[in-house]
């Protein structure tokens, strides 16, 4: 005779049981390992990439404090309390706006190939595509554009470096960038 299993009995379910461990004590100091590297990287910035990033007054106090200290076993005790500090709030956010500022992201990489796209139709085909961007972009300067596609396409007529072409896409960049 088969008997009924009730509530208590059931045999436990296996992802209830790994939800409910806790972390590991080395799973526990491997992500506090990586906060302290996070705030390692962010006392590393230069001063006007630092400003860029958006944190909690504690945590900015307290790197701006790191980028002051220079004596080894200080500037470690430093680094651990920025740490400890990062362990109360989501450090996503932050790695995010780091990375987008070193150009890591996904979405910076899409804003690049974009920028690439244009500054390759520009040069391909002129005017038509410089009337689009002005329609996209109504803060472009087109006599700029222009003059730096004439001088791109004079430099790749003479086998010369495409500084031009670079030029054009930094403009581009600063250009798309603002929004």
């Amino acid at each position: 005779m088969k008997k009924d299993y009730d509530q208590e009995n059931t045999p436990p379910d296996k992802s209830l049981e790994q939800e409910i461990e806790p972390k590991s004590k080395s799973q526990r100091k491997r992500e506090m390992l990586a906060l302290q590297d996070l705030g390692s990287e962010l006392t590393k910035l230069p001063a006007d990439q630092f400003e860029k990033i958006s944190l909690p007054d504690d945590l900015h106090d307290a790197i701006v404090e790191a980028r002051r200290i220079h004596q080894h076993g200080a500037h470690k005790r430093q680094l651990q309390f920025i740490g400890r500090l990062m362990r109360d709030i989501d450090a996503s956010p932050i790695r995010e706006q780091l990375d987008t500022l070193r150009g890591q992201s996904a979405r910076a990489a899409q804003e690049l190939h974009l920028i690439e796209r244009w500054r390759d139709r520009l040069l391909d085909e002129g005017d038509a595509a410089l009337g689009e961007l002005v329609q996209e972009q109504p803060q472009t300067d087109r006599h700029h554009v222009r003059q730096l596609l004439r001088n791109a396409h004079k430099e790749k007529q003479a086998n010369k470096p495409p500084k031009s072409a670079r030029a054009l896409f930094q403009y581009l960049r600063e250009l798309m960038l603002k929004d």
